[in-house]
């Protein structure tokens, strides 16, 4: 049997994920939600999500010793982050003044700007907070059997902004474009909330149960 741990350090609604989880996983798959390093570097894959300010974000994980762990996961096995815990995977974030974050990948967190307007004209509201299209841009395991251009729910103000294209995996527009999905070998990060996506985000945790962690 394998194990897939959800990492937990209070920031998320981490049993929402277990249970999507739990949901399109086969018998084979145990699902944890745990805080402690050895169960989640035992682990044969690892959620990690999180909601909320990225200084709370970062001093849990710091205080718990779990980003490190974060850090050896994306070395060795499959890796998805959610929400707040795809952007902790960035070099900084500029919410809190300014929070170092974990550099996995070189790019900062920026907020929307204020006063954005849609494409009728009409005023954007922030935090972006709905349903909204992840246009794919470069093909991967997770996006078997999801459709370009699927909707996904989202909840943020921040957003990623990477120095470069080439981990960028997904786009969504709001305001203009900004990158909504991250990949790089073994790790997967959305900006979305899968477990609050119907069919496309289910499918989309169903993909990652079964990844190898290989492109």
């Amino acid at each position: 049997m394998q194990t897939l741990a959800v990492i937990d350090y209070g920031m998320g609604n981490l049993h929402s994920v277990a249970k999507a989880v739990e949901h399109v996983a086969s018998g084979d798959t145990k699902v944890v939600v745990t805080a402690d390093p050895k169960t989640i570097l035992d682990a044969d894959r690892v959620i990690f999500p999180g909601v909320g300010a990225m200084r709370d974000c970062m001093g849990e994980l710091k205080r718990l010793e779990l980003d490190t762990v974060v850090k050896q996961c994306a070395k060795e096995k499959p890796l998805l982050g959610i929400c707040v815990g795809m952007q902790s995977m960035l070099e900084a974030s500029d919410e809190n003044g300014g929070i170092d974050c974990l550099g996995l990948f070189k790019g900062n967190v920026r907020r929307f700007k204020s006063g954005m307007l849609g494409e009728d004209g009409e005023p954007l509201k922030i935090p972006h907070m709905g349903w909204n299209e992840v246009l794919q841009l470069t093909p991967h395991p997770l996006w078997q059997d999801i459709k370009d251009g699927s909707r996904f729910y989202f909840v943020h103000s921040y957003y990623a902004e990477l120095a470069g294209p080439e981990h960028v995996a997904a786009a969504t527009n709001y305001g203009g474009p900004f990158t909504s999905v991250l990949a790089r070998d073994n790790v997967f990060a959305v900006q979305f909330h899968p477990e609050k996506s119907q069919h496309a985000g289910l499918r989309l945790l169903e993909n990652f149960v079964t990844w190898n962690g290989k492109v």
